[in-house]
């Protein structure tokens, strides 16, 4: 992606719809949007201008909105314009190709967003956050990646790496005077400060799980018996008719898989096959598929009917959260039942469903919803916080051994450059490369 030349790119949804909005963002692109609007006269800078963009013959192809924004002063930090015109799918591409035809190419995936980064306007961490408020599912995931989008991340990251530049330019001053070892006590100081850093990675480290479900949502699986209500509570929790619901046993053959927002959480509902004895083949098939659901799963929802006698179930064979469901609690319960813990729903009337939230959110929002400050790392983050706790871990013993300061600062500089990948600072094009290639264009 070359940094010097002017890209663009339609950054709202393909499709109709009453607006859309093309950007163009590098040096020529208040002259590229000049040209396509037959316009001698440059733009106000960061004024709403009405122009009208028209063609090499001279004819007018749509009227638009323009605003020209002027270096420093705007997303990618360099000069940028945004052309609002109407959201048709044929003349939003007519706009497009005009102001490519005047002097700007098509942007890459994440190129307007990269630039941001590359320009100092954003750090990595809050880089990668533009497209999770993109793709937020839940009202959680929205609120972590705005923190995150603030600079949440970065700077825990950052304040972690100052100390660890100042315990490394401590150790790298005794190997400009080899004639002295470091003191015992000035270890000791040292292996504390290292220990401290390591506590604030390992907490930050600890938010792995909770920044995959913020992202990804709640892997929910919904399992018991055949006909105790699994398909009816998926339908009750999603809202409409998703899954056939029958008195017929082996009705669901196979996973169900839909998505929606419980308490400010996104969950992923599977609804499974009922477990039970089975000759029909097809059926077994989708009883394995439900207990690798049921492995995989962060949360298990297990459904029985608590209006016919008691079975003896199959073994939940997970470690996710399990929440037990009496289901048909609007008909007389049986007397197997009496006594028996669990949450009485009624996916026929909806009773208990306020309880079932709440018993979800009792399990999920303590570890991420109750802060004052949410704040959730991804996978690329995860791996390099894991590589600066070995590399710090590795520098801590060599202190305690009295080895050559030499090899204790080639530790602290690898944790370091751990730690610069992160945000950015220390950066190298792979990185770059696998981070912005997942973007939409036109961000």
């Amino acid at each position: 992606m070359p940094a010097d030349d002017t890209i663009a790119a339609v950054a709202t949804a393909p499709g109709a719809a009453a607006l859309a909005v093309i950007r163009v963002s590098g040096p020529l692109a208040a002259q590229a949007v000049m040209r396509a609007c037959g316009r001698e006269k440059p733009f106000a800078p960061r004024r709403a201008t009405l122009a009208r963009v028209r063609d090499a013959q001279g004819r007018a192809l749509d009227e638009c909105v323009v605003t020209v924004y002027t270096a420093p002063h705007s997303f990618t930090g360099e000069d940028a314009a945004e052309l609002c015109c109407h959201g048709g799918m044929l003349v939003t591409q007519r706009v497009l190709e005009r102001v490519l035809e005047c002097g700007a190419r098509p942007a890459e995936p994440g190129e307007f967003t990269r630039r941001a980064f590359e320009n100092g306007r954003l750090d990595l961490t809050q880089a990668e956050a533009v497209m999770d408020v993109i793709s937020a599912g839940s009202d959680l995931a929205l609120r972590a990646a705005q923190n995150q989008l603030q600079g949440a991340i970065g700077a825990r990251v950052q304040e972690a790496a100052d100390k660890l530049t100042g315990i490394a330019a401590h150790v790298e001053a005794y190997i400009d005077f080899p004639e002295e070892d470091i003191a015992p006590h000035t270890g000791a100081e040292l292996t504390r400060g290292l220990d401290g850093i390591s506590e604030q990675l390992r907490q930050l480290l600890a938010t792995a799980d909770e920044g995959r479900i913020l992202r990804e949502g709640v892997r929910t699986a919904i399992i018991g018996a055949p006909n105790v209500g699994k398909s009816s509570l998926l339908n009750m929790l999603l809202g409409y008719e998703r899954a056939i619901v029958s008195g017929t046993a082996g009705t669901t053959r196979d996973t169900i898989e839909e998505c929606v927002a419980v308490a400010g959480l996104r969950l992923r509902l599977i609804d499974t096959a009922g477990l039970h004895e089975s000759g029909d083949e097809i059926e077994r098939a989708g009883m394995e598929r439900s207990r690798r659901a049921q492995a995989e799963a962060d949360l298990i929802l297990e459904v029985h009917d608590a209006s016919q006698p008691r079975t003896q179930a199959e073994p939940v064979s997970s470690t996710a959260k399990t929440i037990t469901l009496l289901n048909k609690c609007d008909l007389p319960e049986h007397a197997d039942w009496r006594g028996a813990e669990g949450l009485r729903i009624s996916c026929t009337t909806g009773q208990g469903r306020a309880e079932l939230e709440r018993a979800i959110a009792a399990l999920f929002l303590r570890e991420t919803g109750e802060r004052d400050s949410l704040a959730a790392i991804n996978t690329r983050h995860r791996f390099a916080l894991q590589q600066a706790l070995d590399a710090i871990s590795r520098a801590r013993a060599s202190i305690q051994a009295a080895e050559s300061p030499e090899l204790t600062d080639v530790d602290l500089r690898e944790a370091l450059d751990a730690l610069g990948g992160i945000t950015g600072r220390i950066d190298t094009e792979d990185i770059l490369t696998r981070v912005f290639s997942t973007f939409c264009l036109g961000k």
